[in-house]
This record gives C-alpha cells, structure tokens and sequence, in this order.
C-alpha cells in the first residue's frame, strides 16, 4: 500500500514538473493577435459584429437539413420492404410521405421557401 502511495506522488510530481517545464519553454507571444482571434470561415472577426444576417437563408438551410433527415429515415424502409407486410408497410410510407408533404405545403402557404421578402 506504502509503494503505491509513493509511485502516486512520483508520478504527480513528475506531471507537475513537466507541465511547469513546458509552460516556462513554450514560444507564446501575446502580441500574435491574429494566432489568438477566433477563426470563422468567410467572415472576418475584425468587422462590426452586428451584420446583417439573411433570415430566409437561415430557414431554407433549416428546412433543408429536416427534409434531409427525414429523408434518411425514409431509406431503410427500403431495405424491410421485402422482409414486411406488403399493406402495413405500404401504409407506413404513405403516411410518411403524406406527412412530408403536408409540411412542405405548409411551409410554402407561409412563405419560408420565398426567397425575396
């Protein structure tokens, strides 16, 4: 038990002592804004924060990504179709299906597909 407690506290001191040696050593330099800054693809952290920002473009990539999980989990319905109750399992799609529909309709009558509003 004694050699155990021991080998904890050596190799707490020896993490210790590696961590102070490697912080001491390391090339930091506070004046490298630009290594420090946040890094965003396509916009420049520099600028004015309060951009304005497409709001429909934000809901077509929304519906888009929905539309595209659902659509995932329509395709392993295609994998059970030979193994299932033809009627059970062509009742499921439809009401699927019709389900998807519904919603695109639903989101065309309010305008989140319109690209100029």
């Amino acid at each position: 038990m004694k050699l155990l407690l021991w080998v904890t506290k050596l190799i707490m001191f020896t993490s210790i002592l590696i961590i102070m040696i490697s912080t001491l050593l390391s090339k930091k330099s506070i004046d490298d804004k630009e290594k420090i800054s946040p890094f965003e693809c396509g916009f420049n952290p520099k600028n004015n924060y309060r951009n304005p920002f497409s709001i429909q473009f934000f809901l077509v990539a929304l519906i888009f990504l929905i539309f595209d999980v659902e659509i995932t989990l329509l395709l392993p319905l295609i994998l059970t179709a030979n193994s299932s109750n033809l009627m059970v399992w062509f009742g499921l799609v439809t009401y699927f299906i019709l389900i998807l529909i519904l919603g695109l309709l639903h989101e065309w009558k309010f305008g989140a597909l319109d690209w100029l509003n």
